[in-house]
């Protein structure tokens, strides 16, 4: 399937709302950089409290302090979270539960783009075990508290690269054939799948998910790109998202009223997109699901 990108794959998205989320809780991974820091940036300025999980926690709290400043909101706190490590999601998880008395909102920002071969401490392949299983074993962990707190909201960020990829079950962590582009796009159809399987097991609990393409954005993101990537880079680049567009749509899933009656669609320049046929394939979401938990070692019905 050819790709085809028009102008609102690099503009557009611009949207405002006045909502308010006083007495709300709101966790974003990789909340310390891009689009999640101006995610942050944004929802504090609503009144909620935010758990920013972030791996680098030097580098957290200089954007929490800069977050603090600007939104005025001083309830914003700092957790450390790996999600190249079940052992940190895991202990991130307990804190949280242990620690909160309710979750709102769960936003799985964070991720890697693109990088070499590499792979997790549990033995994934970096890009698939991070996008992909890092935010499905954190979910997990914080569903019964999501569920308890509802109605709540959980967004993963996808990206139109879900149409590089597909999931290759027999080798999904590309140990017979690795290529960065091909497996990011595996990793982002996953972040698809995964929303639309939630939606349909999550049905009738007052939990919501929505999959998020921010557009093309300047991030860091792009530092694992090679030659020939960052060429085209150079070219389009004019064309680009800064993160506070890039951002919007993720706003948009997070506070929009409307979205309360709908769970488990594909969003960019804050409205409804469409997704590829792999992406909208609900038998590969469940086998998908089945693998996810076979290889995390836990039991999601």
């Amino acid at each position: 399937m050819a790709n085809i990108y028009t102008l609102r794959d690099f503009f557009g998205g611009q949207w405002s709302s006045n909502a308010r989320l006083d007495d709300k809780t709101i966790i974003i991974t990789g909340a310390n950089t891009g689009i999640g820091k101006e995610t942050t940036k944004d929802l504090a300025k609503r009144g909620p409290r935010i758990i920013m999980a972030c791996r680098d926690v030097e580098k957290a709290e200089r954007a929490q302090r800069e977050i603090m400043e600007e939104s005025g909101n001083q309830n914003i706190v700092i957790r450390k979270l790996d999600l190249s490590d079940t052992r940190s999601i895991r202990e991130f998880a307990e804190v949280i539960n242990s620690e909160e008395r309710s979750l709102h909102l769960l936003i799985n920002n964070a991720g890697v783009m693109m990088c070499p071969y590499s792979k997790t401490a549990d033995g994934f392949e970096m890009q698939f075990g991070v996008n992909h299983l890092g935010h499905f074993l954190l979910t997990f962990l914080l569903i019964d508290l999501l569920k308890r707190s509802a109605p709540s909201r959980i967004i993963n960020l996808s990206s139109m690269a879900h149409s590089w990829g597909t999931i290759t079950l027999d080798d999904i962590n590309s140990e017979r054939n690795y290529h960065s582009r091909r497996a990011y796009g595996q990793s982002k159809l996953a972040n698809i799948l995964f929303t639309r399987s939630l939606a349909k097991k999550l049905k009738d609990t007052g939990v919501t998910s929505y999959a998020v393409h921010p557009g093309i954005v300047r991030t860091e993101l792009k530092r694992h790109m090679n030659l020939g990537l960052l060429i085209m880079w150079k070219v389009v680049r004019p064309f680009t998202k800064t993160p506070v567009q890039g951002a919007q749509t993720t706003i948009y899933c997070a506070v929009q009223p409307e979205l309360d009656a709908e769970s488990g669609g594909y969003y960019s320049d804050c409205r409804p997109s469409r997704c590829t046929r792999a992406a909208r394939d609900d038998e590969m979401a469940e086998k998908l699901w089945e693998l996810s938990c076979n290889m995390l070692g836990i039991l999601w019905d």
